[in-house]
C-alpha cells in the first residue's frame, strides 16, 4: 500500500475511534444528524441574566441551553412533537415589540420560517408555543 494511503486510512481510524459523526447526547444515544431548524425561542433579561435557548429542528430533535451548563441535544416525544407542530400552526409572529422602560424585562425571541421577532409581552398565539418549548427546556436541560 501506498504511504499516502496508509495515512488516510490512519486518520479514518483515529476519527472513528474518538466519536466523529453522529452526536451525542447526554446519556449517551447517537442522535440524528440533524436537518434543518423549524423554530428557535431565546428568552433574554431580567435580574438573573437569564439567557435561554430552545432549537427544534425538523426531525423532532432539539438543543437545549442557558447561560451557564451544558448544551443537551435529546428528541421530542410523539406527543410533545405534535403539540408543538400544532401550535405553531396557530402562531402569528407579527412586529418587534419595543422595549419597556425600566428593568427586568424578560425578551423573548422566536424564529420561525425565516423570521426573527423579539416581544415583551406574550401574545395569544405566541404563548402556547413559547410555553411548550420553557416545558421541554426544563423538562431535558439538567446541568452535570
Amino acid at each position: 500500500m501506498k504511504t499516502w494511503r496508509i495515512g488516510v486510512l490512519a486518520v479514518g481510524v483515529v476519527a472513528l475511534s474518538i466519536g466523529v459523526g453522529a452526536p451525542a447526547q447526554a446519556d449517551g444515544a447517537a442522535v440524528a444528524v440533524r436537518k434543518k431548524v423549524l423554530v428557535e425561542l431565546r428568552e433574554q433579561g431580567g435580574f438573573a441574566g437569564l439567557q435561554d435557548r430552545v432549537v427544534v429542528y425538523t426531525n423532532g430533535c432539539v438543543r437545549l441551553s442557558r447561560r451557564t451548563g451544558p448544551v443537551i441535544d435529546k428528541c421530542l416525544t410523539g406527543a410533545e412533537w405534535r403539540g408543538l407542530r400544532g401550535s405553531l400552526k396557530q402562531l402569528k409572529l407579527g412586529k418587534d415589540e419595543a422595549q419597556p422602560q425600566g428593568a427586568d424585562f424578560l425578551k423573548y425571541t422566536l424564529t420561525y420560517r425565516g423570521r426573527h421577532v423579539s416581544r415583551y409581552t406574550l401574545t395569544q398565539t405566541w404563548s402556547p408555543v413559547v410555553r411548550r418549548m420553557e416545558k421541554v427546556l426544563q423538562k431535558y436541560w439538567a446541568p452535570d
